[in-house]
């Protein structure tokens, strides 16, 4: 499994920012996009019409079509905060977002595409080590549209993908590229309105994602979501938005996260390892992050019954360095539940150093 890091989130929600990551960067985005639409209509540099059919025709036709069939089912989410995009995920209202969207809000605002006027929504429940949320339309229209789901095992490297959301506020926009990779582990800093996720299996896309992207669609060529826009890597030379790198919360765990909130309010089978710990980040001689302090540990979890206890400072994760918080999350996102891992300690106390073996558990809500 690939694994990125020095990932940023923006946490704070602002009226027209709140997809994690990402600059404003979107004027040129948008302008070689216009560009890339341009050349593919088939207009010369020479003022010539090429022919009216071939394949770079044909293309545009199938993106004009994917459009036409997806956009009416990604809406515009407002908080008094801030606002996002989402998906309709069924006929009864529910619509798909992150976790980072909803932040702390229980109602909402729901813009659906070519509707006059926003209609209202509820919180069902957000699941935040994933990073998603789903909400209820109070009062859902009869000709809600919800979109198709692909399975999102079966994405290839190469594969074309389109972005739809509202970026910077500009609703329903669209932007393409393609899956860059797939199996990323990537974190998000914790914020107020950020949930500090980790996101195992995630899609890599070039295809611009923007403030206001998040908890919209990634789409294929045959108009089914395979993701979740969820977050921008940023350059840490800069600390600037790093260009045509964005991750998108692949498909099948939407799938899975969302049905489990709407059937039970809750997830119970996450697929996510947990260590069972609650934890802060503690800091050495130096004042440099030099492991994580467990605050408190779950009763009947993995780290009571391999001993470990309040006031012990986790170091490593199978000999992998855990500095912090982030990277302790970052060593549990490429585990299952039930594998056995090494846990290096700093004893409270005495500090002495040790290692046990954990059996890892499964993150619920």
């Amino acid at each position: 499994m690939g694994r990125t890091t020095r990932r940023r989130a923006t946490g704070a929600l602002t009226a027209i920012a709140i997809v994690l990551g990402g600059g404003l960067s979107a004027c040129s985005d948008d302008d070689d996009s216009k560009k890339g639409s341009s050349a593919s209509s088939g207009t010369a540099a020479s003022g010539s019409t090429a022919p009216s059919n071939g394949p770079a025709n044909d293309l545009q036709a199938q993106y004009q079509q994917v459009v036409r069939n997806v956009l009416p089912s990604v809406v515009q989410i407002t908080t008094t905060t801030g606002l996002g995009s989402g998906v309709v995920y069924d006929d009864k209202g529910n619509i798909v977002t992150n976790a980072h969207v909803v932040g702390q809000a229980t109602s909402f605002e729901v813009t659906l595409p070519n509707a006059s006027k926003p209609v209202t929504a509820k919180l069902v429940a957000a699941f935040a080590p994933d990073d998603l949320a789903v909400i209820r339309l109070d009062n859902p229209p009869n000709d809600l549209k919800p979109a198709r789901f692909g399975d999102s095992s079966k994405l290839q490297v190469g594969q074309i993908t389109m972005a739809m959301g509202n970026p910077l506020g500009l609703d329903s926009s669209v932007t393409e590229g393609i899956v860059s990779a797939i199996g990323r582990t990537v974190s998000e800093p914790q914020a107020a309105d950020s949930p500090g996720a980790t996101i195992s299996s995630a899609i890599q896309t070039s295809a611009a994602i923007n403030p206001g992207n998040s908890g919209g669609a990634l789409v294929d060529l045959d108009s089914r979501v395979i993701g979740i826009p969820t977050l921008a890597a940023t350059d840490p030379e800069n600390n600037g938005a790093a260009p045509g790198i964005g991750f998108a919360i692949p498909a099948n765990t939407v799938k899975s996260i969302t049905d489990q909130i709407i059937k039970n309010g809750k997830v119970d089978n996450s697929g996510k390892a947990a260590l069972g710990v609650t934890v802060r980040t503690v800091a050495g001689p130096n004042g440099r992050p030099a492991g994580v302090g467990v605050v408190s540990v779950q009763d009947g979890g993995a780290a009571k019954a391999a001993g470990i206890a309040p006031g012990d400072v986790i170091t490593a994760i199978d000999d992998q360095e855990v500095p912090d918080v982030a990277a302790l999350s970052e060593a549990l996102g490429g585990k299952q539940p039930g594998d056995k891992v090494k846990v290096s300690l700093i004893r409270a106390g005495d500090g002495d150093k040790t290692t046990v073996e954990v059996t890892l558990g499964e993150l619920k809500s």
